[in-house]
């Protein structure tokens, strides 16, 4: 993991495709746009059947078109959260300022844990319906293969989201243990407003207090007066 603030220490440098590809969060954002694909191509596709006698197309899941208009939302939803991120992943270098960056990271995390809960909704949600389905509704069992592979990549894409929302939170920790992350920090030598002593240290005060100079005694200035002579009037 790059070193710096929130995980952009060559912030400004030239963009890197292979290292880019090669990131952990890089590849887990890959797979949740692919798991996405998956999921709601599968319930558009395959995921309304009709029967001989009915005019109408009803979802195979258990007949609830709640069920197919959720899976399809969250999918492409998702596979648009994907392409966002990957873009903010990429451009993520070029960021100079600190709390923009920690804005970026912030957002990553809430989004990812966000989308993993969602995803967890789904999968239970679809899982649900597909076990409560009655084969009377379907019995040539159409579109069995694209629910089940809905389902499937459902429960997949909650762990590739909740590794996004780590790695995000890991490169928050970076930011925030950084030197970097002080934003207000300001050095004192510039603020002109409030002057500071010169730093001295053991050494020089030593070296003072070694050449200070006895105030003269007492007795020479009763030398220097002893040539005096009072005049009597």
């Amino acid at each position: 993991m790059d070193g710096g603030a929130f995980g952009a220490g060559k912030a400004g440098g030239a963009f890197d495709p292979q290292a880019f590809i090669r990131q952990p969060h890089t590849l887990l954002r890959l797979l949740s746009w692919v798991f996405s694909i998956v999921v709601f191509g599968s319930i558009v596709n395959e995921g309304y059947v009709n029967r001989l006698d009915e005019s109408e197309e009803h979802c195979i899941f258990n007949r609830n078109r709640n069920a197919c208009n959720y899976g399809i939302t969250v999918g492409v939803l998702a596979f648009l959260s994907c392409l966002l991120y990957l873009a903010l992943d990429a451009y993520f270098p070029q960021i100079s300022s600190v709390k923009d960056r920690k804005k970026a990271v912030l957002s990553d995390i809430g989004v990812s844990a966000f989308w993993a809960f969602l995803w967890f909704v789904g999968f239970c949600f679809l899982t649900n319906q597909w076990q409560a389905s009655k084969e009377e509704d379907n019995p040539m069992n159409e579109g069995g293969d694209a629910a089940r592979a809905a389902i499937t990549f459902s429960f997949f894409s909650i762990f590739t989201w909740v590794g996004q929302a780590f790695l995000a939170y890991q490169r928050f920790r970076l930011g925030a243990d950084s030197a970097l992350f002080s934003q207000d920090y300001m050095d004192p030598s510039q603020d002109s407003g409030m002057p500071y002593a010169p730093y001295t240290n053991e050494e020089d005060a030593t070296d003072a207090v070694g050449t200070y100079q006895q105030p003269p005694a007492a007795d020479a200035f009763d030398t220097e007066t002893q040539g005096y002579q009072t005049q009597n009037y």
